[in-house]
């Protein structure tokens, strides 16, 4: 079967895009060759800086005939309707359609419309210049003369040739020459910018990617990133260290160079009193090179890889001469805004003031950069005012939930007042991704205590599913208090996630708390901290998808969350009992007998049949019945006792007790007896089995 071809070559694609543009791209073709009534055995997209490509093979050669039977209206029906059924099946008179019969609707016109099969090349022809004009990019750019036209062409640099060649796998190919824009489809491409720019034929995949080869050029980014990875480590190891892995920057990277060629640079010795997190932020943002440590050692050596486009005559010489000034440059800054931080703000006399107000002390270069970001008013939210008098309401909150995690009371108020101070130093200001933890370094350096130096760290954690979960108390708490800050302010103001929208990360924020309370084992009224039954409705959202990825049942959780619950993490216990609980013998034909007694009554409670208010003794005739009030009696006191002592297995376990009595109850007992009395006594006696069972869950919501 044929196989397509199909690249398009532009100037450098930002690395940021290239993956998500490859995929668009053959989702886009294949969807509209299908569409089209074409069918493909696979495909598979390729990048590199300069060029998109896709390689489709077994594709059918021609689309299939299409026989349809339209119907339309009676025959007796009025002009316009008869019109219209002409026009919608492309039919010129009635006589080109049929007449069927039907005995019960009578005469009524079909069109028969037969669409023959087209040529593949005739329908990529036709779909590919939509596919290219309308690309989803999301930047793009017009170019050249023709870009004051309307209409004109946008890409996200300008777009220089467009491969497009279609055959089987074992004969000649043929080129589908469309054109978008003045630049028509051929068989020529083009290699190495620098290395190979000559004009290169191809005929299909296997030689395209041969030749681009041979070109200098890896047309496979999985291999780029692995020569760059496997050539990072053998020349770390080569000269006694180790490489600083970084699968963000490794992508990026690999999106940069068609050629990859691994070099290693070095910078003065002096540099390394910098800390390790902003050498390598620096070296990583602003030149996009790897950093190395001493082989077993935590510290980073002076050593850094680049990743260079070129394969150099002089070995890479000049260009890791040119990188290494501009990282001496980068480090130099680096090493000034590290110094500058640690120093006394050259205008204290205009923050005594904000350090009055939260107790700070000027000797103190942390305490200074708090007083000045108060004093500033640096703004946190428009409706929320300013940053200030955020660390204010954490510090209040944090207060109130020391007494619920144990946290010493004076070590995190402290904490919560100089959580934020980092966000006035330089090193922060330079590279934003280092809050948090620039505030503990300088924390450290003034002498804070060592859980004040940690909350100021990790009160931002945890960032996502994958990130770690405070450990220490006062980082417990004011993590709990900043991130309730954040989603309680922004409930008041009705800036709530709507769909996949979330600019304020109120979802993070949100699993951080329910990770945090769970994980930690805390006990916290959730509503009584919130005050708002939405913002809890919200919670109880998040807590179900991580209960979900934590492998529960959805069913489990539903039958425990009921809409007050606001104790996530005796939600939690809960359903872990009710797991292991469902899972045994007992559980699974306990759940079965309870959802019998609960539909019989529902459906009794439907009909207004009559329940009694309670059960009467005195109208238990059948020793199976006897023996079910007297089996529900004794569990539900122990279930109920277990509950209050929170011990939800236990509860399960007398529960359990109850599975035999309400196996013989139904099968020995009617309980829609003749006696109205009767029947009555034994719907409550069902009544009290779904009480029962309702301490610990809703039986009715489980499935199975």
């Amino acid at each position: 079967m044929p196989n397509l071809l199909l690249e398009l070559r532009s100037e450098e694609i930002p690395a940021r895009m290239q993956r998500k543009a490859a995929g668009d791209l053959k989702k886009l073709v294949t969807d509209a060759l299908v569409e089209a009534g074409l069918s493909y055995e696979g495909a598979r997209e390729y990048w590199t800086p300069r060029r998109l490509a896709l390689d489709i093979h077994g594709l059918t050669a021609r689309s299939a005939d299409v026989r349809e039977e339209r119907k339309g209206p009676r025959t007796d029906a009025n002009e316009k309707a008869i019109e219209g059924f002409l026009r919608g099946a492309g039919l010129s008179s009635v006589s080109e359609a049929q007449v069927v019969s039907d005995p019960k609707k009578g005469d009524f016109y079909v069109a028969v419309i037969s669409k023959p099969g087209r040529a593949a090349e005739k329908i990529i022809a036709e779909v590919m210049p939509g596919i290219i004009r309308d690309f989803p990019w999301p930047k793009s750019m017009r170019w050249g003369k023709a870009s004051s036209k309307p209409g004109a062409l946008r890409w996200v640099r300008p777009l220089q040739s467009i491969v497009c060649t279609f055959g089987p796998e074992h004969e000649e190919t043929v080129v589908i020459p469309f054109e978008i824009d003045g630049i028509t489809a051929s068989n020529v491409t083009y290699g190495h910018r620098f290395h190979a720019p000559e004009a290169i034929t191809v005929r299909r995949f296997d030689d395209y990617a041969a030749s681009l080869e041979r070109a200098k050029v890896i047309l496979d980014a999985e291999r780029r990133k692995d020569i760059i990875l496997h050539d990072a480590r053998d020349i770390a190891f080569a000269n006694g260290l180790e490489l600083v892995e970084d699968e963000g920057l490794l992508e990026e990277v690999s999106g940069l160079v068609e050629w990859p060629q691994v070099l290693m640079g070095s910078f003065e010795e002096d540099y390394l009193s910098i800390p390790s997190e902003i050498i390598r932020l620096t070296i990583k943002t602003n030149q996009k090179c790897f950093v190395t440590r001493k082989q077993g050692e935590e510290g980073l050596s002076n050593k850094f890889i680049l990743i260079s486009n070129i394969q150099a005559t002089d070995g890479g010489k000049e260009i890791v001469h040119g990188n290494g000034k501009v990282v001496r440059a980068r480090l130099s800054d680096a090493l000034h805004f590290w110094k500058r931080d640690q120093g006394n703000l050259p205008d204290l006399e205009t923050l005594t003031a904000s350090a009055e107000k939260f107790g700070l002390d000027l000797k103190k270069p942390l305490d200074q950069r708090m007083a000045k970001l108060d004093a500033l008013n640096v703004t946190f939210h428009a409706k929320l005012g300013t940053q200030g008098a955020r660390v204010a309401r954490i510090r209040a909150l944090a207060s109130e939930l020391a007494k619920i995690t144990g946290a010493d009371a004076t070590l995190t108020d402290r904490a919560a007042v100089l959580a934020k101070a980092d966000l006035r130093t330089e090193a922060v200001g330079e590279f934003p991704e280092l809050q948090g933890l620039m505030g503990r370094k300088y924390a450290v350096l003034q002498g804070e205590n060592a859980s004040v130096a940690a909350a100021i760290e990790d009160h931002y954690k945890p960032q996502g599913p994958s990130d770690r979960v405070p450990e220490d108390k006062v980082a417990i708490t004011v993590a709990l208090a900043d991130k309730l800050d954040t989603l309680i302010g922004f409930w008041a103001i009705d800036e709530k996630p709507t769909g996949s929208k979330d600019p304020f990360a109120l979802r993070r924020a949100a699993l951080g708390v329910v990770r945090i309370l769970l994980e930690r084992r805390i006990r916290l009224p959730l509503l009584a901290t919130v005050r708002d039954a939405d913002l809890l409705s919200f919670f109880h959202d998040r807590l179900k998808v991580y209960l979900r990825d934590q492998g529960a049942r959805h069913d489990l959780i539903d039958a425990v969350l009921t809409p007050e619950a606001d104790d996530l993490l005796m939600v939690a216990r809960r359903v872990e009992a009710l797991t292991a609980f469902i899972t045994s013998e007992d559980g699974k034909n306990l759940l079965a007998g309870t959802k019998r007694a609960t539909q019989l009554l529902a459906a009794e409670e439907k009909k207004g049949t009559v329940i009694a208010d309670a059960v009467a003794e005195a109208l238990l005739k059948l020793d199976a019945e006897k023996e079910l009030f007297a089996a529900i009696s004794s569990a539900s006191k122990d279930a109920a006792e277990a509950v209050a002592g929170e011990d939800f297995r236990s509860a399960m376990a007398a529960l359990s007790k109850l599975r035999g009595p309400v196996d013989r109850f139904f099968e020995d007992v009617l309980v829609n007896d003749e006696d109205a009395a009767i029947r009555a006594n034994r719907l409550a006696l069902l009544r009290l089995i779904r009480e029962a069972t309702g301490t610990v869950a809703d039986f009715s919501k489980i499935s199975g």
